[in-house]
């Protein structure tokens, strides 16, 4: 069987995995954040926390929460890093250094994941599963109560009320991300993925010394890892590392989590406003775009000619032999247009383009289907800028889900839009500037800017992954990406929070005939090209200096 054939083949099942789980799983988080009724187990959180689940936020109510939430995690685990040597379970590691400390805080905790560390040369048992596997559970959640506060915001009329920010975070682990990480974990100990607490030990003796391999609870930290759409891996070797993702089939899998509930959450939209086919426009125009960056990168990374990548039977460079290329191709793209940042291969060593299209995918917003809960958000900002550029072409005031766009909720909804890439070029332009972070580069030129480029736009989108040429760990960037991925993170919650408050206070509007209908593909078609003319206007000058200058140049 030829590689390409086996890619698509690939490809073909993961799309039927996806399908089969759409409905189900859709169905249920509607269920889930619609119900009134409250588990025993919930019960005691509740208590323990000094929350009423059944009180009713407003949207300033709602933030304060999730900001609120966050920041007492960002102390927390900043706390657990400064003292781990100190901690049983440590592996004899000693305490990290408070840049880095406040940069992985900060990273776990904004769901970015961005690690300037090797995890297996750094992180005990205890903060790798007290710390950092929680925050997978938790700022996942966080995401999905932002995106249901949101929807709510459409569904409901004449009412500030959004719903209650606590019920939403403990059921959206309790109840969606628990359940399907315990059988995920026990998929991925099938395949091999390890699930221990065992100390440093020698795996074999090599040429010149011993090599030390330490275990963990890889497993279980895993499945969320992708299933939360974070990123950080147990090992500096991310998901290329055959302890995280042993085989194809695992490889497979890890994908499917990835995907699984971005593109399910469409369904849980649809069901929440009373209309299927808006979801099903949704999940359109982000299918359309994860399928199109899919078959780009293969055709990138497949037809890459010369000697050796004859030979390899296309650009294998950095790529793991036994994911091939179209493994690590669909990987690739699927970490990157949403918000997970794990990665199976060397971005940095794709070809010019292929880099490119990594690139692009996190400067879309990490919308198709982006990362779970920030990616229905940000696809629904994007549908009210649409509908808004619509009705300026047809001279109407303009209206989505019965909910005029007006002044105020357009207003909120280009802050949103404005808030990443200025985070991305202005930390970009102030490190090229500067002497010391360009020393950080191991490439000079269009690659070496790329490098620089990808940091930041992986930082301030909430992604994670690491091009791979920069040396990240020092002062300035764990310092500059941490802010970055902090703002990156929160800004656009109190806009999304704030459009969802304007938009449950008004009335619903009755559609007429010249209502936009916005669950028809022409629609799904004008999000997209929304999307594409928005990005590349932003985009286009800083791509041209990088990955497009270094794909026209091979």
């Amino acid at each position: 069987m030829s590689p390409v054939l086996a890619g698509v083949l690939q490809l073909l099942a993961l799309v039927a995995a996806l399908g089969l789980s759409y409905r189900p799983l859709g169905d249920h988080m509607a269920r889930v954040y619609s119900s009134e009724r409250h588990y025993r187990p919930e019960k005691w959180i509740y208590q323990a926390i000094g929350a009423n689940p059944s009180v009713e936020m407003r949207w300033p109510a709602y933030l304060r929460g999730v900001l609120a939430f966050s920041a007492v995690s960002v102390l927390f685990l900043y706390l657990l890093q400064r003292v781990q040597g100190s901690l049983p379970g440590s592996l004899g590691f000693a305490s990290i250094d408070p840049d880095q400390a406040f940069n992985t805080a900060a990273s776990f905790v904004a769901n970015t994941n961005w690690q300037s560390y090797y995890g297996e040369q750094a992180m005990g048992h205890v903060v790798q599963t007290g710390g950092l596997a929680v925050q997978n559970f938790v700022s996942a959640a966080v995401g999905i109560a932002v995106a249901v506060a949101l929807v709510r915001g459409f569904a409901r009329s004449r009412t500030g009320e959004l719903g209650n920010f606590w019920a939403d975070l403990v059921r959206g682990t309790v109840r969606v991300l628990l359940p399907i990480s315990v059988v995920g974990a026990l998929v991925l100990v099938a395949c091999g993925a390890i699930q221990n607490f065992s100390g440093i030990h020698e795996v074999g003796r090599f040429t010149g010394g011993t090599q030390q391999w330490n275990g963990g609870a890889v497993a279980s930290q895993e499945v969320i890892k992708e299933l939360g759409t974070n990123g950080g891996g147990y090992f500096n070797a991310n998901s290329a590392h055959p302890f995280e993702n042993p085989d194809g089939l695992s490889n497979l899998f890890e994908i499917y989590l990835i995907l699984v509930i971005p593109f399910a959450l469409t369904r849980t939209f649809g069901r929440m406003v009373g209309s299927l086919r808006q979801g099903y426009a949704i999940l359109g125009a982000m299918a359309g775009i994860w399928l199109g960056f899919t078959a780009l990168m293969m055709w990138t990374e497949f037809a890459h000619h010369g000697p050796a990548f004859d030979l390899a039977g296309g650009a294998m460079e950095g790529k793991e032999t036994r994911f091939g290329i179209a493994g690590s191709s669909i990987f690739a793209v699927a970490t990157t247009l949403t918000s997970t940042g794990a990665v199976n291969s060397f971005h940095s060593s794709y070809t010019g383009f292929g880099g490119g299209i990594t690139m692009l995918g996190m400067q879309l917003g990490e919308i198709a289907p982006g990362g779970v809960g920030s990616g229905l958000y940000g696809m629904l900002i994007m549908a009210v800028i649409a509908v808004f550029v619509a009705g300026l072409m047809v001279g109407r005031t303009p209206e989505y889900l019965g909910k005029k766009i007006g002044t105020r909720q357009i207003t909120f909804a280009a802050c949103y839009l404005l808030v990443t890439p200025a985070l991305v070029l202005c930390f970009t332009a102030v490190a090229l500037a500067l002497p010391t972070p360009a020393g950080s580069m191991t490439n000079t030129g269009a690659h070496g800017f790329s490098e620089i480029l990808y940091a930041y736009t992986s930082g301030a989108n909430n992604n994670g992954s690491a091009f791979a040429g920069l040396n990240a760990d020092t002062q300035w960037f764990n310092t500059t990406i941490g802010i970055a991925m902090l703002l990156g993170r929160f800004l656009p919650m109190v806009f999304v929070l704030a459009l969802a408050g304007s938009l449950a206070e008004q009335r619903s509007v009755p559609e007429t005939a010249g209502t936009l209908r916005t669950e028809k593909p022409l629609f799904a078609g004008l999000l997209v090209g929304t999307i594409v003319i928005i990005t590349g206007l932003t985009y286009f000058p800083a791509l041209a200096l990088g990955p497009l200058a270094e794909g026209l140049a091979a």
